[in-house]
Order: structure tokens, then C-alpha cells, then sequence
């Protein structure tokens, strides 16, 4: 049964399927600190689920803001 709902997309997925943005302190930059910060900014909190393909972009989305705000 697809009892959860990505936050952006509104799509219904398998609750084991759920990813947040705690996903991203695994990853080596930008720091965890610096991506809470960034998803706060989008009204985007560490509890919010999301499917697989949103927090790819989610994802990728934010590397690009991170490496543009170190130029």
C-alpha cells in the first residue's frame, strides 16, 4: 500500500521509499549544516518526505547553489 506522499511532487510512494533531506549528511559537500540551512530557505524541514526522484533533484539542485555561492 503507498501510504506516503512527496512534499513536492505530491506523488504516493511506499513508506520504506521515503527519503528526507537528512539523506545529504552523508555526502562531503556541502556540509549537512549548510544544506539544512538551504532547504530552511525553501520552507523545506528535516521531517518532510520526499520520493527518490525529487531528492535527486532536490539534490542536485542544491550543489549547483552551493557551488555558485563559493565563486
Amino acid at each position: 500500500m503507498k501510504n506516503a506522499q512527496c512534499k513536492k511532487c505530491l506523488n504516493k510512494f511506499h513508506q520504506k521509499d521515503i527519503y528526507t533531506i537528512q539523506q545529504f549528511q552523508y555526502r562531503k559537500s556541502p556540509s549537512y549544516k549548510w544544506s539544512v540551512k538551504y532547504f530552511v530557505k525553501l520552507g523545506i524541514t528535516e521531517r518532510d518526505s520526499f520520493c527518490e526522484a525529487c531528492m535527486v533533484e532536490y539534490s542536485k539542485e542544491s550543489e549547483k547553489k552551493w557551488n555558485e555561492s563559493k565563486i
